[in-house]
Protein backbone atom coordinates (compact mmCIF):
# COMPACT_ATOMS: atom_id res chain seq x y z
CA UNK A 1 0.00 0.00 0.00
CA UNK A 2 1.56 3.42 -1.19
CA UNK A 3 1.06 6.71 -0.07
CA UNK A 4 -0.45 7.70 -3.14
CA UNK A 5 -2.92 5.46 -2.96
CA UNK A 6 -4.21 6.14 0.31
CA UNK A 7 -3.99 9.85 -0.15
CA UNK A 8 -6.39 9.40 -2.92
CA UNK A 9 -8.99 7.28 -1.03
CA UNK A 10 -8.84 9.83 1.83
CA UNK A 11 -9.87 12.87 -0.39
CA UNK A 12 -12.37 11.26 -2.36
CA UNK A 13 -14.13 9.80 0.43
CA UNK A 14 -13.98 13.29 2.36
CA UNK A 15 -14.36 15.57 -0.39
CA UNK A 16 -17.02 17.39 0.68
CA UNK A 17 -15.24 18.33 3.95
CA UNK A 18 -12.30 20.42 5.13
CA UNK A 19 -9.49 19.04 4.20
CA UNK A 20 -5.33 20.00 4.65
CA UNK A 21 -1.76 18.74 3.56
CA UNK A 22 -1.59 17.46 7.12
CA UNK A 23 -4.36 15.51 7.27
CA UNK A 24 -3.49 13.84 4.01
CA UNK A 25 0.01 13.17 5.10
CA UNK A 26 -0.94 11.56 8.40
CA UNK A 27 -3.65 9.26 6.33
CA UNK A 28 -0.78 8.33 4.50
CA UNK A 29 1.44 7.73 7.04
CA UNK A 30 4.14 9.71 5.70
CA UNK A 31 5.49 13.84 6.03
CA UNK A 32 3.99 16.40 4.21
CA UNK A 33 6.96 16.25 1.74
CA UNK A 34 6.76 12.83 0.79
CA UNK A 35 3.18 12.51 0.26
CA UNK A 36 3.52 16.16 -2.05
CA UNK A 37 6.28 14.12 -3.44
CA UNK A 38 4.97 10.94 -3.68
CA UNK A 39 1.47 11.92 -5.30
CA UNK A 40 2.42 13.85 -8.27
CA UNK A 41 5.04 11.24 -9.12
CA UNK A 42 1.93 8.53 -9.00
CA UNK A 43 -0.50 10.61 -10.59
CA UNK A 44 0.70 13.64 -12.00
CA UNK A 45 -1.03 16.13 -10.11
CA UNK A 46 0.11 18.30 -6.77
CA UNK A 47 -1.83 16.96 -4.23
CA UNK A 48 -3.79 19.88 -3.01
CA UNK A 49 -4.39 21.16 -6.96
CA UNK A 50 -6.24 17.65 -7.28
CA UNK A 51 -8.32 18.28 -4.52
CA UNK A 52 -9.49 21.83 -5.77
CA UNK A 53 -9.75 20.23 -9.08
CA UNK A 54 -12.04 17.30 -7.89
CA UNK A 55 -14.06 19.86 -5.70
CA UNK A 56 -14.39 22.45 -8.70
CA UNK A 57 -15.42 19.44 -10.96
CA UNK A 58 -18.01 18.11 -8.86
CA UNK A 59 -19.26 21.73 -8.43
CA UNK A 60 -19.71 21.92 -11.78
CA UNK A 61 -22.26 19.27 -12.17
CA UNK A 62 -24.24 20.02 -9.60
CA UNK A 63 -24.49 23.67 -11.12
CA UNK A 64 -25.27 22.14 -14.66
CA UNK A 65 -27.96 19.95 -12.65
CA UNK A 66 -29.61 23.45 -11.72
CA UNK A 67 -28.22 23.92 -7.99
CA UNK A 68 -30.10 27.19 -7.01
CA UNK A 69 -26.63 28.31 -4.32
CA UNK A 70 -23.90 29.25 -5.30
CA UNK A 71 -22.49 30.36 -2.06
CA UNK A 72 -23.62 26.72 -0.28
CA UNK A 73 -21.84 25.12 -3.21
CA UNK A 74 -18.78 27.67 -2.90
CA UNK A 75 -18.67 27.08 0.76
CA UNK A 76 -18.91 22.91 0.52
CA UNK A 77 -16.06 22.99 -2.04
CA UNK A 78 -14.08 25.05 1.00
CA UNK A 79 -14.05 28.62 -0.41
CA UNK A 80 -14.77 31.16 2.12
CA UNK A 81 -17.02 33.31 -0.59
CA UNK A 82 -18.52 33.43 -3.29
CA UNK A 83 -16.42 35.74 -4.70
CA UNK A 84 -13.24 33.30 -3.90
CA UNK A 85 -14.87 30.55 -5.39
CA UNK A 86 -16.30 32.52 -8.88
CA UNK A 87 -12.44 33.21 -9.06
CA UNK A 88 -11.34 29.56 -8.86
CA UNK A 89 -14.10 28.42 -11.14
CA UNK A 90 -13.34 30.63 -13.74
CA UNK A 91 -9.40 30.10 -13.46
CA UNK A 92 -10.10 26.31 -13.86
CA UNK A 93 -13.21 26.44 -16.35
CA UNK A 94 -12.90 29.81 -18.46
CA UNK A 95 -16.04 30.43 -17.58
CA UNK A 96 -18.95 31.52 -14.40
CA UNK A 97 -20.76 29.10 -12.00
CA UNK A 98 -23.40 30.95 -13.57
CA UNK A 99 -23.01 30.53 -17.31
CA UNK A 100 -22.62 26.89 -16.32
CA UNK A 101 -26.48 26.75 -14.58
CA UNK A 102 -27.66 28.45 -17.28
CA UNK A 103 -26.20 26.00 -20.00
CA UNK A 104 -27.05 23.00 -18.13
CA UNK A 105 -24.61 20.67 -18.91
CA UNK A 106 -20.88 20.33 -18.66
CA UNK A 107 -19.66 18.81 -21.90
CA UNK A 108 -17.04 21.96 -22.46
CA UNK A 109 -15.55 22.10 -19.10
CA UNK A 110 -12.29 20.39 -18.26
CA UNK A 111 -13.08 17.94 -15.45
CA UNK A 112 -11.21 16.15 -13.01
CA UNK A 113 -12.74 12.94 -12.63
CA UNK A 114 -11.42 10.66 -9.62
CA UNK A 115 -8.07 8.59 -10.84
CA UNK A 116 -8.75 5.27 -10.23
CA UNK A 117 -6.62 3.24 -7.34
CA UNK A 118 -4.12 0.70 -7.86
CA UNK A 119 -5.25 -2.36 -9.46
CA UNK A 120 -2.41 -4.24 -10.22
CA UNK A 121 -2.12 -8.21 -8.57
CA UNK A 122 -0.79 -8.87 -5.13
CA UNK A 123 2.26 -11.52 -5.39
CA UNK A 124 0.85 -13.69 -2.90
CA UNK A 125 -3.32 -14.05 -1.55
CA UNK A 126 -3.98 -15.96 1.36
CA UNK A 127 -6.20 -19.34 0.78
CA UNK A 128 -9.75 -18.33 1.01
CA UNK A 129 -12.39 -20.30 3.53
CA UNK A 130 -15.36 -21.60 2.07
CA UNK A 131 -18.92 -20.50 4.03
CA UNK A 132 -22.86 -20.98 2.92
CA UNK A 133 -24.55 -18.09 3.89
CA UNK A 134 -28.65 -18.34 4.22
CA UNK A 135 -30.51 -15.64 2.46
CA UNK A 136 -30.41 -11.81 3.48
CA UNK A 137 -31.55 -8.33 3.27
CA UNK A 138 -29.51 -5.18 2.75
CA UNK A 139 -30.38 -1.67 2.39
CA UNK A 140 -28.90 1.28 1.87
CA UNK A 141 -27.27 3.66 -0.99
CA UNK A 142 -26.81 2.68 -4.44
CA UNK A 143 -25.34 3.91 -7.38
CA UNK A 144 -24.83 1.99 -11.04
CA UNK A 145 -21.07 1.87 -11.75
CA UNK A 146 -19.26 1.41 -14.72
CA UNK A 147 -16.10 0.08 -15.37
CA UNK A 148 -14.26 3.61 -15.00
CA UNK A 149 -15.90 4.87 -12.66
CA UNK A 150 -15.60 3.28 -9.49
CA UNK A 151 -13.07 5.67 -7.73
CA UNK A 152 -16.88 7.19 -6.35
CA UNK A 153 -17.67 4.24 -4.16
CA UNK A 154 -15.38 5.99 -1.44
CA UNK A 155 -17.98 9.06 -1.62
CA UNK A 156 -20.80 6.73 -1.49
CA UNK A 157 -19.42 5.50 1.57
CA UNK A 158 -18.87 8.40 3.57
CA UNK A 159 -22.82 9.66 2.57
CA UNK A 160 -23.78 6.05 4.16
CA UNK A 161 -22.61 6.43 7.31
CA UNK A 162 -24.36 9.95 7.23
CA UNK A 163 -27.72 8.22 6.30
CA UNK A 164 -27.22 5.11 7.91
CA UNK A 165 -29.45 5.60 11.10
CA UNK A 166 -32.48 6.58 8.66
CA UNK A 167 -32.64 2.49 7.47
CA UNK A 168 -35.04 0.77 9.61
CA UNK A 169 -34.99 -2.92 11.31
CA UNK A 170 -31.43 -3.15 11.25
CA UNK A 171 -29.78 -6.42 11.74
CA UNK A 172 -26.18 -6.61 13.69
CA UNK A 173 -23.50 -3.99 13.36
CA UNK A 174 -21.75 -5.14 9.79
CA UNK A 175 -21.89 -3.31 6.57
CA UNK A 176 -21.97 -4.74 3.16
CA UNK A 177 -21.00 -3.21 -0.18
CA UNK A 178 -23.05 -5.50 -2.70
CA UNK A 179 -22.51 -5.57 -6.11
CA UNK A 180 -25.42 -6.96 -8.15
CA UNK A 181 -27.23 -6.58 -11.34
CA UNK A 182 -24.32 -6.71 -13.69
CA UNK A 183 -24.31 -6.64 -17.27
CA UNK A 184 -22.42 -7.33 -20.35
CA UNK A 185 -21.12 -3.89 -21.09
CA UNK A 186 -19.23 -4.18 -16.94
CA UNK A 187 -21.93 -1.82 -15.53
CA UNK A 188 -23.45 -3.48 -12.26
CA UNK A 189 -25.08 -1.83 -9.33
CA UNK A 190 -22.82 -0.88 -5.64
CA UNK A 191 -24.73 -0.90 -2.84
CA UNK A 192 -23.52 0.34 0.51
CA UNK A 193 -25.91 -1.00 2.93
CA UNK A 194 -26.61 -2.84 5.98
CA UNK A 195 -28.53 -6.32 6.60
CA UNK A 196 -32.52 -5.49 7.57
CA UNK A 197 -35.51 -7.30 8.47
CA UNK A 198 -37.75 -6.44 5.79
CA UNK A 199 -37.79 -3.25 3.85
CA UNK A 200 -41.72 -2.73 4.83
CA UNK A 201 -40.78 1.17 6.52
CA UNK A 202 -37.45 2.01 3.89
CA UNK A 203 -37.78 4.94 2.80
CA UNK A 204 -37.38 5.19 -1.48
CA UNK A 205 -34.32 7.17 -1.48
CA UNK A 206 -32.47 3.68 -0.36
CA UNK A 207 -31.43 0.98 -2.54
CA UNK A 208 -32.57 -2.55 -1.38
CA UNK A 209 -31.70 -6.27 -2.57
CA UNK A 210 -32.45 -9.75 -1.39
CA UNK A 211 -29.12 -11.79 -1.63
CA UNK A 212 -29.76 -15.27 -1.96
CA UNK A 213 -28.64 -18.36 0.06
CA UNK A 214 -25.09 -19.28 -1.37
CA UNK A 215 -21.95 -20.82 -0.97
CA UNK A 216 -19.03 -18.60 -0.90
CA UNK A 217 -15.04 -18.17 -0.88
CA UNK A 218 -14.61 -15.34 1.94
CA UNK A 219 -11.50 -13.81 1.20
CA UNK A 220 -9.82 -11.32 4.25
CA UNK A 221 -8.47 -7.93 2.78
CA UNK A 222 -6.17 -6.88 6.08
CA UNK A 223 -4.70 -4.26 4.42
CA UNK A 224 -6.23 -0.37 4.07
CA UNK A 225 -9.36 -0.22 1.49
CA UNK A 226 -7.64 1.58 -1.10
CA UNK A 227 -5.96 -1.38 -2.20
CA UNK A 228 -9.18 -3.35 -2.55
CA UNK A 229 -8.55 -3.25 -6.36
CA UNK A 230 -5.52 -5.12 -6.37
CA UNK A 231 -7.01 -8.06 -4.32
CA UNK A 232 -10.42 -8.32 -5.83
CA UNK A 233 -8.05 -8.29 -9.54
CA UNK A 234 -6.31 -11.18 -8.14
CA UNK A 235 -9.38 -13.05 -6.89
CA UNK A 236 -10.78 -12.38 -10.14
CA UNK A 237 -7.96 -13.07 -12.38
CA UNK A 238 -5.84 -15.01 -11.06
CA UNK A 239 -7.18 -16.97 -7.99
CA UNK A 240 -10.61 -18.11 -9.81
CA UNK A 241 -9.46 -19.68 -12.43
CA UNK A 242 -6.49 -21.84 -10.94
CA UNK A 243 -9.26 -22.98 -8.33
CA UNK A 244 -11.01 -25.24 -10.82
CA UNK A 245 -14.40 -23.64 -9.29
CA UNK A 246 -16.99 -21.24 -11.37
CA UNK A 247 -18.49 -18.17 -10.26
CA UNK A 248 -21.78 -17.93 -9.71
CA UNK A 249 -23.99 -15.62 -11.27
CA UNK A 250 -24.97 -13.83 -7.78
CA UNK A 251 -24.24 -10.68 -6.24
CA UNK A 252 -20.42 -10.55 -4.14
CA UNK A 253 -19.86 -8.12 -1.47
CA UNK A 254 -17.26 -6.91 1.22
CA UNK A 255 -18.57 -7.31 4.76
CA UNK A 256 -17.17 -4.46 7.12
CA UNK A 257 -17.75 -5.42 10.90
CA UNK A 258 -16.23 -3.61 13.84
CA UNK A 259 -12.95 -3.69 13.31
CA UNK A 260 -13.01 -1.75 10.41
CA UNK A 261 -12.69 1.77 10.48
CA UNK A 262 -14.21 4.27 8.65
CA UNK A 263 -12.35 7.08 9.28
CA UNK A 264 -9.03 5.66 8.32
CA UNK A 265 -9.78 2.79 6.21
CA UNK A 266 -8.13 0.58 8.00
CA UNK A 267 -9.07 -2.54 10.10
CA UNK A 268 -9.65 -5.16 7.50
CA UNK A 269 -12.40 -6.40 6.12
CA UNK A 270 -14.00 -9.78 4.00
CA UNK A 271 -14.60 -10.25 0.26
CA UNK A 272 -17.61 -12.59 -0.08
CA UNK A 273 -17.35 -14.31 -3.71
CA UNK A 274 -20.01 -16.83 -4.87
CA UNK A 275 -19.19 -20.02 -6.28
CA UNK A 276 -21.13 -22.96 -7.50
CA UNK A 277 -21.21 -26.05 -5.81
Amino acid sequence: MNPAQRALWYIESHLAEPMTLDEIAAISSVSRFHIVRAFAAATGHPVMRYVRARRLTEAARSLARGAPHILSLALEADYGSHEAFTRAFRDRFGTTPEAVRAATCVNDLKLQEPILMDSTMLDHLAAPRFETAKAFLVAGLAERMSCDNGAIIPGLWHRFHQEVVDIPARIGNAAYGVCCNGDDAGNFDYIAGVEVADFSDLARRFGRIRIPEQRYAVFTHADHVASIRRTVNTIWNQWLPASGLKAADAPNFERYDEKFDPATGSGGFEIWVPVKE
